[in-house]
Protein backbone atom coordinates (compact mmCIF):
# COMPACT_ATOMS: atom_id res chain seq x y z
CA UNK A 1 0.00 0.00 0.00
CA UNK A 2 2.89 2.38 0.81
CA UNK A 3 4.42 1.76 -2.61
CA UNK A 4 1.09 2.50 -4.32
CA UNK A 5 0.67 5.67 -2.27
CA UNK A 6 4.16 6.86 -3.16
CA UNK A 7 3.54 6.06 -6.84
CA UNK A 8 0.29 8.02 -6.78
CA UNK A 9 2.04 10.97 -5.15
CA UNK A 10 4.85 10.86 -7.72
CA UNK A 11 2.40 10.79 -10.62
CA UNK A 12 0.50 13.68 -9.07
CA UNK A 13 3.70 15.75 -8.77
CA UNK A 14 4.69 14.93 -12.35
CA UNK A 15 1.29 16.05 -13.61
CA UNK A 16 1.49 19.20 -11.50
CA UNK A 17 4.98 20.05 -12.78
CA UNK A 18 3.93 19.43 -16.38
CA UNK A 19 0.94 21.74 -15.94
CA UNK A 20 3.18 24.44 -14.44
CA UNK A 21 5.63 24.35 -17.36
CA UNK A 22 2.76 25.01 -19.74
CA UNK A 23 0.78 27.01 -17.23
CA UNK A 24 -1.73 29.77 -17.68
CA UNK A 25 -2.88 32.36 -15.18
CA UNK A 26 -5.98 34.51 -15.01
CA UNK A 27 -5.53 37.21 -12.37
CA UNK A 28 -8.71 39.00 -11.31
CA UNK A 29 -9.27 41.92 -8.95
CA UNK A 30 -12.56 43.14 -7.49
CA UNK A 31 -11.99 46.75 -6.55
CA UNK A 32 -12.43 47.48 -2.85
CA UNK A 33 -14.64 44.52 -1.95
CA UNK A 34 -14.46 44.07 1.84
CA UNK A 35 -13.48 40.78 3.43
CA UNK A 36 -16.49 41.27 5.70
CA UNK A 37 -18.91 40.72 2.81
CA UNK A 38 -16.81 37.94 1.29
CA UNK A 39 -16.78 35.89 4.50
CA UNK A 40 -19.90 37.06 6.34
CA UNK A 41 -22.22 37.99 3.51
CA UNK A 42 -24.47 41.03 3.71
CA UNK A 43 -24.24 43.15 6.85
CA UNK A 44 -27.65 43.53 8.47
CA UNK A 45 -27.20 47.09 9.74
CA UNK A 46 -26.23 48.34 6.29
CA UNK A 47 -28.72 46.25 4.33
CA UNK A 48 -31.62 47.48 6.47
CA UNK A 49 -30.59 51.14 6.41
CA UNK A 50 -32.77 53.23 4.05
CA UNK A 51 -29.83 55.61 3.63
CA UNK A 52 -27.91 52.90 1.79
CA UNK A 53 -30.57 50.60 0.31
CA UNK A 54 -33.57 51.69 -1.71
CA UNK A 55 -35.30 48.32 -2.20
CA UNK A 56 -34.74 46.82 1.25
CA UNK A 57 -37.31 44.08 0.72
CA UNK A 58 -35.49 42.69 -2.32
CA UNK A 59 -32.10 42.95 -0.61
CA UNK A 60 -33.43 41.17 2.48
CA UNK A 61 -34.84 38.31 0.40
CA UNK A 62 -31.67 37.92 -1.66
CA UNK A 63 -28.95 38.45 0.92
CA UNK A 64 -30.25 38.48 4.52
CA UNK A 65 -32.84 35.68 4.58
CA UNK A 66 -30.65 32.81 3.28
CA UNK A 67 -29.17 30.67 6.05
CA UNK A 68 -25.70 30.93 4.52
CA UNK A 69 -25.31 34.59 3.68
CA UNK A 70 -21.77 34.35 2.35
CA UNK A 71 -22.77 31.62 -0.13
CA UNK A 72 -25.86 33.59 -1.12
CA UNK A 73 -23.63 36.55 -2.00
CA UNK A 74 -20.68 34.74 -3.58
CA UNK A 75 -21.57 31.10 -4.27
CA UNK A 76 -18.68 30.36 -6.62
CA UNK A 77 -16.04 31.52 -4.14
CA UNK A 78 -17.50 29.43 -1.32
CA UNK A 79 -18.88 26.39 -3.13
CA UNK A 80 -15.98 25.90 -5.56
CA UNK A 81 -12.85 27.92 -4.73
CA UNK A 82 -12.95 27.47 -0.94
CA UNK A 83 -13.30 23.69 -1.36
CA UNK A 84 -11.07 23.04 -4.36
CA UNK A 85 -8.58 25.85 -3.81
CA UNK A 86 -7.57 28.52 -1.32
CA UNK A 87 -9.64 31.31 0.26
CA UNK A 88 -7.64 33.48 2.68
CA UNK A 89 -8.65 36.51 4.72
CA UNK A 90 -11.47 35.47 7.07
CA UNK A 91 -10.35 37.39 10.13
CA UNK A 92 -13.24 35.96 12.15
CA UNK A 93 -11.49 32.59 11.85
CA UNK A 94 -7.96 33.83 12.39
CA UNK A 95 -7.04 34.13 8.71
CA UNK A 96 -5.36 37.28 7.46
CA UNK A 97 -4.62 39.11 4.22
CA UNK A 98 -3.60 42.72 3.74
CA UNK A 99 -1.92 45.27 1.52
CA UNK A 100 1.62 46.19 2.56
CA UNK A 101 1.66 49.70 1.07
CA UNK A 102 0.99 52.65 3.38
CA UNK A 103 -1.78 54.31 1.38
CA UNK A 104 -4.66 51.82 1.26
CA UNK A 105 -6.25 52.97 -1.98
CA UNK A 106 -6.27 51.89 -5.59
CA UNK A 107 -3.18 52.92 -7.57
CA UNK A 108 -0.77 51.96 -4.75
CA UNK A 109 -2.70 48.72 -4.26
CA UNK A 110 -2.68 47.70 -7.89
CA UNK A 111 0.98 48.61 -8.26
CA UNK A 112 1.75 46.36 -5.30
CA UNK A 113 -0.29 43.46 -6.70
CA UNK A 114 1.27 43.72 -10.16
CA UNK A 115 4.89 44.50 -9.22
CA UNK A 116 5.29 42.47 -6.03
CA UNK A 117 6.15 45.33 -3.74
CA UNK A 118 4.81 48.67 -2.56
CA UNK A 119 6.17 51.93 -3.91
CA UNK A 120 6.14 54.75 -1.33
CA UNK A 121 6.40 57.30 -4.15
CA UNK A 122 2.86 56.47 -5.36
CA UNK A 123 0.57 58.65 -3.27
CA UNK A 124 -2.40 59.33 -5.56
CA UNK A 125 -4.71 57.82 -8.14
CA UNK A 126 -3.57 60.28 -10.80
CA UNK A 127 -3.02 58.56 -14.18
CA UNK A 128 0.75 58.99 -14.13
CA UNK A 129 2.71 56.41 -16.11
CA UNK A 130 4.06 53.81 -13.68
CA UNK A 131 7.85 53.84 -13.39
CA UNK A 132 7.76 50.27 -12.07
CA UNK A 133 7.76 47.15 -14.23
CA UNK A 134 4.69 45.00 -13.67
CA UNK A 135 4.69 41.23 -13.91
CA UNK A 136 2.67 41.66 -17.13
CA UNK A 137 5.40 43.79 -18.71
CA UNK A 138 8.12 41.37 -17.62
CA UNK A 139 6.22 38.37 -18.94
CA UNK A 140 5.55 39.82 -22.37
CA UNK A 141 9.34 39.89 -22.89
CA UNK A 142 9.86 36.25 -21.90
CA UNK A 143 10.04 33.31 -24.36
CA UNK A 144 6.61 31.95 -25.14
CA UNK A 145 4.71 35.01 -23.91
CA UNK A 146 4.96 37.45 -26.80
CA UNK A 147 1.40 38.24 -27.83
CA UNK A 148 0.14 36.08 -24.96
CA UNK A 149 -0.34 38.70 -22.23
CA UNK A 150 -3.34 41.02 -22.01
CA UNK A 151 -5.30 43.19 -19.58
CA UNK A 152 -8.99 44.09 -19.46
CA UNK A 153 -9.98 46.69 -16.91
CA UNK A 154 -13.02 48.77 -16.03
CA UNK A 155 -10.97 51.70 -14.65
CA UNK A 156 -9.12 53.71 -17.28
CA UNK A 157 -6.16 54.50 -14.98
CA UNK A 158 -4.85 50.99 -15.64
CA UNK A 159 -3.39 52.26 -18.89
CA UNK A 160 -0.97 54.21 -16.69
CA UNK A 161 -0.59 51.58 -13.95
CA UNK A 162 0.49 48.97 -16.50
CA UNK A 163 2.26 51.68 -18.53
CA UNK A 164 0.80 50.39 -21.78
CA UNK A 165 2.93 52.66 -23.96
CA UNK A 166 6.25 51.46 -22.56
CA UNK A 167 5.34 47.88 -21.67
CA UNK A 168 3.71 46.84 -24.92
CA UNK A 169 0.98 45.08 -22.95
CA UNK A 170 -2.42 45.56 -24.64
CA UNK A 171 -4.72 47.20 -22.08
CA UNK A 172 -8.44 47.38 -22.85
CA UNK A 173 -9.41 49.97 -20.25
CA UNK A 174 -12.36 52.17 -19.36
CA UNK A 175 -14.62 53.43 -22.11
CA UNK A 176 -12.12 52.78 -24.89
CA UNK A 177 -13.61 50.57 -27.56
CA UNK A 178 -11.16 48.17 -29.20
CA UNK A 179 -11.42 47.54 -32.91
CA UNK A 180 -14.01 44.73 -33.23
CA UNK A 181 -12.58 41.40 -34.35
CA UNK A 182 -15.86 39.58 -34.83
CA UNK A 183 -19.61 39.83 -34.53
CA UNK A 184 -19.64 39.51 -30.75
CA UNK A 185 -17.19 42.38 -30.29
CA UNK A 186 -19.13 44.50 -32.78
CA UNK A 187 -22.19 43.94 -30.62
CA UNK A 188 -20.25 44.77 -27.43
CA UNK A 189 -18.92 47.98 -28.96
CA UNK A 190 -22.40 49.06 -30.03
CA UNK A 191 -23.89 48.26 -26.63
CA UNK A 192 -21.08 50.06 -24.78
CA UNK A 193 -21.54 53.17 -26.94
CA UNK A 194 -25.29 53.14 -26.23
CA UNK A 195 -24.97 52.60 -22.48
CA UNK A 196 -25.23 55.61 -20.12
CA UNK A 197 -22.01 56.60 -18.36
CA UNK A 198 -22.30 56.91 -14.59
CA UNK A 199 -18.61 57.41 -13.80
CA UNK A 200 -16.22 59.41 -15.99
CA UNK A 201 -13.30 56.99 -15.60
CA UNK A 202 -15.01 53.61 -15.19
CA UNK A 203 -17.17 51.47 -17.45
CA UNK A 204 -19.61 48.80 -16.37
CA UNK A 205 -17.96 45.48 -15.58
CA UNK A 206 -20.12 43.52 -18.00
CA UNK A 207 -18.12 45.00 -20.90
CA UNK A 208 -14.76 44.33 -19.28
CA UNK A 209 -15.84 40.76 -18.60
CA UNK A 210 -17.09 39.99 -22.07
CA UNK A 211 -14.17 41.57 -23.88
CA UNK A 212 -11.88 39.39 -21.74
CA UNK A 213 -13.94 36.28 -22.48
CA UNK A 214 -13.68 36.87 -26.21
CA UNK A 215 -9.90 37.24 -25.99
CA UNK A 216 -9.57 34.05 -23.96
CA UNK A 217 -11.58 32.10 -26.50
CA UNK A 218 -9.87 33.60 -29.55
CA UNK A 219 -6.28 34.48 -28.66
CA UNK A 220 -5.54 31.90 -25.92
CA UNK A 221 -3.28 34.21 -23.87
CA UNK A 222 -1.16 32.63 -21.15
CA UNK A 223 -1.46 35.55 -18.72
CA UNK A 224 -4.62 37.64 -18.47
CA UNK A 225 -5.41 40.35 -15.98
CA UNK A 226 -9.06 41.35 -15.46
CA UNK A 227 -9.96 44.25 -13.14
CA UNK A 228 -13.61 44.76 -12.21
CA UNK A 229 -14.60 48.01 -10.56
CA UNK A 230 -18.28 48.28 -9.62
CA UNK A 231 -17.92 47.00 -6.04
CA UNK A 232 -15.83 50.08 -5.23
CA UNK A 233 -17.70 52.70 -7.21
CA UNK A 234 -21.13 51.86 -5.82
CA UNK A 235 -19.62 51.77 -2.31
CA UNK A 236 -18.18 55.26 -2.61
CA UNK A 237 -21.66 56.48 -3.55
CA UNK A 238 -23.20 54.75 -0.53
CA UNK A 239 -25.34 52.31 -2.53
CA UNK A 240 -24.92 49.22 -0.35
CA UNK A 241 -27.61 47.23 -2.15
CA UNK A 242 -25.87 47.85 -5.47
CA UNK A 243 -22.54 46.80 -3.94
CA UNK A 244 -24.12 43.48 -2.97
CA UNK A 245 -25.59 43.07 -6.44
CA UNK A 246 -22.22 43.85 -8.01
CA UNK A 247 -20.45 41.33 -5.77
CA UNK A 248 -22.88 38.56 -6.68
CA UNK A 249 -22.77 39.50 -10.36
CA UNK A 250 -18.97 39.44 -10.34
CA UNK A 251 -18.98 36.08 -8.58
CA UNK A 252 -21.03 34.90 -11.55
CA UNK A 253 -18.37 36.32 -13.87
CA UNK A 254 -15.74 34.29 -12.01
CA UNK A 255 -17.81 31.14 -12.38
CA UNK A 256 -18.22 31.78 -16.10
CA UNK A 257 -14.50 32.38 -16.50
CA UNK A 258 -13.62 29.16 -14.68
CA UNK A 259 -16.21 27.10 -16.56
CA UNK A 260 -14.99 28.50 -19.89
CA UNK A 261 -11.37 27.75 -19.04
CA UNK A 262 -12.11 24.18 -17.96
CA UNK A 263 -14.02 23.52 -21.18
CA UNK A 264 -11.10 24.67 -23.36
CA UNK A 265 -8.27 22.18 -23.94
CA UNK A 266 -5.79 25.06 -24.12
CA UNK A 267 -6.60 25.91 -20.48
CA UNK A 268 -8.15 22.87 -18.81
CA UNK A 269 -5.89 21.45 -16.10
CA UNK A 270 -3.24 24.10 -16.77
CA UNK A 271 -4.84 27.29 -15.50
CA UNK A 272 -4.61 29.02 -12.14
CA UNK A 273 -7.26 31.59 -11.24
CA UNK A 274 -6.12 34.19 -8.70
CA UNK A 275 -8.69 36.60 -7.26
CA UNK A 276 -8.05 39.44 -4.83
CA UNK A 277 -8.73 43.11 -4.11
CA UNK A 278 -6.64 46.28 -4.07
CA UNK A 279 -7.74 47.46 -0.61
CA UNK A 280 -10.40 47.01 2.03
CA UNK A 281 -12.82 49.61 3.40
CA UNK A 282 -13.10 51.61 6.59
CA UNK A 283 -14.34 49.76 9.66
CA UNK A 284 -14.47 52.55 12.20
CA UNK A 285 -17.27 53.57 14.55
CA UNK A 286 -18.56 56.42 12.40
CA UNK A 287 -21.61 55.76 10.26
CA UNK A 288 -20.58 55.57 6.63
CA UNK A 289 -16.99 54.49 7.27
CA UNK A 290 -17.63 51.49 5.00
CA UNK A 291 -17.91 53.85 2.01
CA UNK A 292 -14.31 55.03 2.16
CA UNK A 293 -10.77 53.72 2.31
CA UNK A 294 -7.30 55.11 2.86
CA UNK A 295 -4.91 55.10 5.80
CA UNK A 296 -5.54 58.68 6.92
CA UNK A 297 -9.30 58.56 7.55
CA UNK A 298 -10.52 54.97 7.30
CA UNK A 299 -9.09 52.48 9.82
CA UNK A 300 -8.58 48.85 8.80
CA UNK A 301 -8.97 49.53 5.10
CA UNK A 302 -5.70 47.65 4.58
CA UNK A 303 -7.54 44.37 5.29
CA UNK A 304 -8.10 42.29 2.16
CA UNK A 305 -8.57 38.70 0.95
CA UNK A 306 -7.08 36.34 -1.64
CA UNK A 307 -8.53 33.34 -3.48
CA UNK A 308 -6.64 30.86 -5.68
CA UNK A 309 -7.72 27.74 -7.54
CA UNK A 310 -5.77 25.67 -10.03
CA UNK A 311 -3.39 22.72 -10.52
CA UNK A 312 -1.12 22.07 -7.55
CA UNK A 313 -3.02 24.40 -5.20
CA UNK A 314 -3.68 22.92 -1.75
CA UNK A 315 -7.40 22.26 -1.62
CA UNK A 316 -9.25 23.81 1.29
CA UNK A 317 -6.39 25.93 2.62
CA UNK A 318 -7.81 28.92 4.49
CA UNK A 319 -4.76 30.56 6.02
CA UNK A 320 -1.01 30.95 5.74
CA UNK A 321 1.56 30.98 8.58
CA UNK A 322 1.94 34.75 8.25
CA UNK A 323 -0.57 37.35 7.17
CA UNK A 324 -0.81 37.04 3.37
CA UNK A 325 0.28 40.16 1.53
CA UNK A 326 -0.80 41.71 -1.74
CA UNK A 327 2.91 41.89 -2.55
CA UNK A 328 2.90 38.07 -2.86
CA UNK A 329 0.44 37.90 -5.73
CA UNK A 330 2.89 38.56 -8.57
CA UNK A 331 5.30 35.84 -7.42
CA UNK A 332 2.40 33.45 -6.88
CA UNK A 333 1.29 34.00 -10.48
CA UNK A 334 4.80 33.37 -11.77
CA UNK A 335 5.10 30.18 -9.72
CA UNK A 336 1.80 28.97 -11.20
CA UNK A 337 3.30 29.61 -14.64
CA UNK A 338 6.30 27.46 -13.75
CA UNK A 339 8.69 30.45 -13.70
CA UNK A 340 11.23 31.55 -11.11
CA UNK A 341 9.81 34.68 -9.52
CA UNK A 342 13.29 35.79 -8.45
CA UNK A 343 14.18 36.33 -12.11
CA UNK A 344 11.42 38.94 -12.16
CA UNK A 345 12.38 40.68 -8.91
CA UNK A 346 14.22 39.00 -6.02
CA UNK A 347 12.98 41.79 -3.74
CA UNK A 348 9.34 41.13 -4.53
CA UNK A 349 7.12 39.36 -2.03
CA UNK A 350 7.62 35.58 -2.07
CA UNK A 351 4.88 33.30 -3.46
CA UNK A 352 2.08 32.35 -1.13
CA UNK A 353 2.81 28.89 0.39
CA UNK A 354 -0.28 27.40 -1.21
CA UNK A 355 1.09 24.89 -3.70
CA UNK A 356 1.60 21.19 -3.04
CA UNK A 357 5.08 20.68 -1.67
CA UNK A 358 5.28 24.21 -0.22
CA UNK A 359 5.79 24.51 3.56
Amino acid sequence: MKILSLLALALSLVASNAAAKDGRVVLVTLDGLRWQEVFRGAETALAEDPTYVEDRKAVKAAYLDPADRKAALMPFLHEVVAKQGVLIGDRDSGSCARVTNDQWFSYPGYNEILTGRPDPAIKSNDPVANANVTVLEWLVRQPGFKGKVAAFTSWNVFTAIINAERSGVPVDAGMTTPKPRGATEEHLARMQAQTPRIWPTVRFDVFTHNYALQALKRDKPRMVYIAYGETDDFAHEGHYGLVLDAARRTDGFLRELWTTLQADKAYAGKTTLIVTTDHGRGAGAKKGDWKGHGKVLWPRSDETWIAVIGPGVKAGLSRTPDCAGADQVAATALSALGLDWRAFDPKAGAPLPIFDGAP
